[in-house]
């Protein structure tokens, strides 16, 4: 009924009847002068062949365009009606439901200094949208790891196994924001839906919401917003704007970059003090300094605090638990730290964070199974990440399952290639990635990977320990303990992790090793 209700309105079917008269009147003209003027005998057939092809091309351009007393004039409603149609055919023709891939946006701005922008607007879209819960949509870093390339959606949708693709850009200067964007159909590149926006940067959060509504609109499913995340935002543009340059030095790893990322959620909260969100971010940066590089008094007392806030702004975000858990765990508080962890996956089962540092307290914990069951459901909620199958591949090494660690060890290997597409010095998918090298076979590689590593941030603790681990695989002990002495002099917690990672198992029986860890028992406080 619809599609009868819009030929009405387009006129098809009376400009069909036009036609049909029109037609017949030329072939009636034809049989009386055709004889007459001596026409060849095919030249009747030749009208009547003609005049029924031209049928369907007139009904097509009755449907595009409209003949007004102003002339002929495109109908301009077409298009995105007919891109609605394609888009949710398209789309549910992969896994029975519309796929998405949000990529990062271009950075049109003159100085080309607001990626951090592009990326927060595309990834606040893409969290938006996987709010719906039958529309797939393709995780970040996948999305992401297409940045700076030429844009083939084709390939992009058969790599990410997506039906539809949103990309745009961002041109900002001053307070003026232009965004374009457009929703393009993976399989013939086809638009089926775009649009620009030219409007003041305070406007940036109706602007981001304005598209994910449009988008769902177009892939005819229904977007929702859940109450706790409209909680842990904020209505202040400055505020979010020194968010998003956080978030963005928070992904790139590095002490200097998570240091900035600190000043950056410190601004944001000062800004605006009830920014949950913020709060959280600025606890997690703390926690992973003293996590990896140096658990001083300083480091714990802001994730302590920070943490705090979070919970009291937002007790129901699973996010604001996740933060207190990791202050706990870095306190070495471990029974805390659980009960944060799983209180956060009852509020969000399907939150990365949460699983991921469960697991790693348990591991700690030297509760292997418990460890490997929470590493792989953190894999199955995050697909693309790369430590989690890494800490599979140590598990399963250690419990004997020699397939299962192969496996793991190239998966990991596999994200993490693809995430240093995205972030080429990133020192920990580096680091990671070395043994995953190592347990594949390729030594050379494995090496290349750890001098680039020590090259970019050789004081790294994080870096000295997990090249150690790659030493201790390649049965380089001397250098192995160096590096873990070094980890150890420059304020690394790694008594209770070491003793359980299955890639040190070859130092376990050294003297110098065995020493090492007793001194450091006697440095660290117990357990909680």
């Amino acid at each position: 009924m619809k599609l009868v209700s819009e030929l009405k309105r387009r006129n098809v079917f009376q400009t069909a009847g036009l036609y049909a008269v029109a037609a017949w009147l030329i072939m009636q003209v034809g049989e009386v002068i055709f004889e007459p003027l001596h026409f060849p005998d095919w030249a009747m057939t030749l009208l009547v062949i003609l005049v029924i092809l031209g049928f369907p091309v007139v009904v097509v351009l009755a449907w595009f365009f409209d003949l007004t007393r102003h002339g002929i004039k495109k109908d301009t409603s077409a298009l995105p009606q007919i891109a609605e149609g394609i888009a949710a055919d398209q789309a549910r023709s992969l896994r029975g439901g519309p796929s998405i891939a949000v990529l990062s946006f271009d950075d049109m701005s003159p100085d080309k200094d607001q990626e951090y922008l592009c990326d927060g607007i595309a990834e606040e879209i893409l969290n938006r949208l996987a709010q719906i819960q039958n529309l797939r949509v393709a995780s970040r870093t996948s999305s992401f790891r297409f940045k700076g390339q030429p844009a083939d959606v084709g390939n992009i949708g058969r790599q990410l196994n997506v039906a539809t693709v949103l990309e745009g850009s961002v041109r900002k200067s001053d307070d003026q924001l232009r965004i374009a964007t457009q929703l393009v159909n993976a399989a013939d590149g086809y638009h089926l839906w775009s649009h620009s926006y030219d409007r003041k940067l305070e406007h940036i959060f109706e602007i981001q919401g304005d598209i994910a509504t449009r988008v769902a609109e177009a892939l005819q499913v229904t977007l929702q917003v859940a109450p706790a995340d409209e909680c842990c935002t904020t209505g202040d543009v400055r505020a979010y704007d020194y968010y998003l340059q956080g978030m963005h030095y928070f992904r790139r790893w590095g002490l200097r970059n998570v240091r900035f990322s600190i000043d950056m959620f410190s601004k944001a909260v000062e800004i605006d003090p009830d920014y949950a969100r913020a709060w959280a971010a600025l606890a997690d940066s703390y926690a992973m300094i003293c996590m990896y590089w140096n658990a001083t008094e300083g480091n714990l007392a802001g994730a302590d605090s920070a943490s705090m806030r979070a919970l009291e702004l937002l007790p129901g975000l699973a996010e604001s638990h996740v933060s207190r858990g990791l202050y706990h765990f870095a306190n070495r508080d471990n029974r805390e730290a659980i009960a944060e962890f799983e209180t956060a996956l009852r509020l969000d089962p399907d939150l990365f964070e949460a699983c991921y540092f469960y697991a790693r307290v348990r591991f700690q914990r030297s509760e292997l199974d418990q460890a490997a069951e929470l590493f792989a459901r953190a894999e199955r909620i995050r697909p693309d990440d790369f430590q989690a199958p890494t800490f599979l591949r140590q598990i399963y090494r250690a419990m004997g399952r020699e397939e299962e660690a192969k496996a793991a060890a190239r998966r990991a290997l596999e994200r993490a290639e693809a995430h240093l597409e995205l972030y080429p010095d990133d020192t920990r998918a580096l680091n990671l990635g070395c043994a995953a090298l190592i347990e594949r076979g390729d030594r050379e590689r494995a090496m290349q990977w750890a001098e680039r590593s020590l090259a970019i941030d050789g004081d790294n603790p994080d870096t000295l320990y997990n090249i150690a681990c790659s030493y201790a695989l390649l049965g380089e002990s001397e250098h192995a303990l160096d590096c873990l002495q070094r980890a150890n002099l420059r304020g690394m917690s790694i008594a209770e992790w070491a003793q359980n990672d299955s890639d040190l198992a070859s130092l376990h029986d050294d003297p110098r090793f065995q020493e090492l860890m007793e001194s450091l028992k006697d440095q660290e406080s117990p357990e909680h």
